[in-house]
């Protein structure tokens, strides 16, 4: 076969999300994206993300929780570039949280958050240093709730909880916890 070992171009990932509240999630996606979406239908709504690049599609449906998903994100190059988004996130009224550096998943990283209406978490981050090693201690791991009012709490709880509830280097704790970090 001539084409067997044709490598494929993607164009770009496709991302299609469940949503309880279609007017909610569309004026939020908007929101963080900055993007006016390329097609609206009822119950139905898609961005054409550039940068990234990026198909997203909301579709309304009913659900009772949040399925296996844990989070999603944008990685940038720089620290510049993720207080540049958390400043576009807030001016257009998202509430956002921080983790400045957070080490998490074996790597050191600056990150902001945002949740949509559904639930789901979104992140920006840049990783300032990859590949930690396996007994660096693990910072992600906390609930919001938890590191604003208890911050002498924050480090012991951390330890024994990677990946789970965070909000290390928290700086605008207006959003509740989170579902992962990484």
């Amino acid at each position: 076969m001539e084409n067997e070992n044709k490598r494929v171009q993607a164009l770009k990932a496709h991302l299609a999300l469940n949503v309880k509240d279609f007017g909610a999630s569309l004026e939020f996606y908007r929101k963080l994206l900055d993007l006016e979406p390329s097609k609206v239908r009822t119950g139905y709504a898609k961005f054409d993300v550039q940068n990234p690049p990026l198909n997203l599609t909301l579709n309304q449906a009913v659900f009772n929780e949040r399925g296996a998903l844990s989070h999603l994100g944008i990685q940038v190059a720089s620290t510049d570039d993720v207080v540049a988004v958390r400043k576009r996130w807030t001016e257009s009224g998202l509430l956002t949280r921080d983790e400045m550096q957070t080490n998490c998943c074996y790597a050191l990283q600056d990150k902001t958050w945002v949740r949509d209406p559904d639930g789901n978490e979104w992140e920006v981050f840049v990783v300032l240093e990859d590949n930690l090693a396996e007994t660096a201690p693990c910072e992600c791991g906390t609930k919001l709730e938890d590191s604003v009012s208890k911050p002498e709490t924050l480090k012991a709880e951390t330890a024994a909880a990677c990946c789970a509830p965070t909000a290390i280097g928290t700086t605008n704790a207006t959003a509740t916890n989170q579902t992962g970090c990484c």
